[in-house]
C-alpha cells in the first residue's frame, strides 16, 4: 500500500496492538472456544466472539476517527482509506465493517 499516511497508520496499528493486546488475545481465545464448542454451545460461543470483535473494532474506529478529525476533509478521506485498507490487511477480522 502506498500513500502519505501509510507509515503513520502502521505506527498507529502497532500502538493499537500493544495497547489492546489483551483484547486481541481474548478474541483469539473466544474464536478457539467457538471452534472447539459442541453444537449446543457453538451459537453462544460465536456470540461471545462477535462481542469481542465489536469491541476491538470500536477501539480501532476511535483511533481512526480521532486522528481524522484533525485533518481537512480531503486528507481525512485519504487517511481513512489508508487506515481501513491496512486494518483489513493486518487485522482482517476487525476490518470488514470499518467504512
Amino acid at each position: 500500500m502506498r500513500g502519505r499516511f501509510v507509515d503513520l497508520v502502521g505506527r498507529q496499528l502497532e500502538l493499537f496492538e500493544a495497547e489492546y493486546a489483551g483484547l486481541l488475545q481474548d478474541c483469539q481465545v473466544a474464536l478457539d472456544a467457538y471452534n472447539a464448542a459442541s453444537r449446543d454451545e457453538a451459537e453462544e460461543r460465536y456470540g461471545d466472539y462477535l462481542d469481542l470483535v465489536d469491541a476491538a473494532r470500536d477501539a480501532l474506529l476511535e483511533y481512526r476517527d480521532a486522528y481524522a478529525r484533525t485533518l481537512g476533509d480531503e486528507a481525512a478521506e485519504e487517511y481513512e482509506g489508508v487506515f481501513n485498507g491496512l486494518v483489513r490487511k493486518r487485522l482482517p477480522r476487525f476490518g470488514l465493517e470499518l467504512d
